[in-house]
């Protein structure tokens, strides 16, 4: 859904100022603190059987990286580029709406509707082309709105993964790129951690709210897509993002 465009949005119409980006970043971090917290168990036993040399565990690493490097050099090389030109409700609208009609397409395909859903997604089964193909999804999601799960996710199902796997792995493919991406980032904001108006307190309760929001969706949405499509999220970008753009249109939104 693009918790940054909806982040831009919410800050533009309550008149929130985040200095240095100080709210964005943390309350993202909850939500990979989150996602670590559902997911520890796998994570240890991957890590542990890397260790004891299984080939299977030593896939899963080297599909991470591989996923993660797109989404890594893009924001390296235009992250202020974007973050200059593009951080407005305008592009999150379009980019909402873009996105729904993608998402939308992708998922009425005759292979995507045909194919045996699973309740329980097969990471192992994910390849290295298809890793470095849903990692340039990813990539894309540096504009804001697009959504970095929603275009991990399309990525996933491009490539002939079921909707339970493509969710699972593009929650996995969140660690590295978000966690890295949102310590850098609070490391270059570190001297405006106090300027924030209300000082600390919005930080812990937006952390806080993050964490429990994103840990129950987790969950949630492991279940929902193990019999349902992704319509109704398709529905959801593009009616908000042409709500947005009557919001823009009428001066209401800047």
């Amino acid at each position: 859904m693009s918790s940054t465009g909806h982040l831009i949005v919410a800050e533009r119409l309550i008149g929130f100022r985040d200095t240095g980006e100080v709210f964005t970043v943390v309350v993202q971090l909850g939500a990979i603190l989150a996602v670590l917290w559902f997911y520890w168990r796998q994570l240890w036993e991957k890590v542990t059987h890397l260790f004891q040399g299984s080939r299977r565990a030593r896939g899963f690493w080297l599909n991470l990286i591989v996923a993660s490097l797109p989404a890594v050099a893009v924001g390296l090389l235009l992250e202020q580029a974007i973050k200059g030109a593009l951080f407005s409700p305008l592009t999150v609208a379009i980019t909402l709406i873009l996105g729904g009609l993608v998402l939308w397409w992708v998922d009425r395909r005759p292979q995507a509707v045909t194919q045996p859903e699973k309740t329980e997604p097969d990471l192992d089964a994910v390849t290295l082309k298809q890793a470095a193909l849903i990692g340039v999804a990813q990539a894309v999601a540096v504009i804001p709105g697009v959504s970095r799960s929603g275009a991990s996710i399309v990525g996933g199902l491009l490539t002939g993964l079921n909707r339970v796997t493509a969710t699972a792995f593009s929650f996995f493919m969140g660690l590295p790129v978000l966690g890295g991406a949102g310590l850098y980032s609070l490391f270059k904001a570190r001297h405006a951690l106090g300027s924030l108006p209300g000082g600390s307190a919005p930080l812990l309760v937006g952390t806080v709210v993050a964490f429990i929001t994103a840990l129950l969706s987790v969950s949630w949405l492991l279940k929902y897509v193990s019999t349902h499509s992704f319509r109704a999220f398709a529905v959801y970008r593009v009616v908000f993002g042409t709500l947005l753009l009557g919001l823009i249109a009428l001066g209401l939104l800047r």
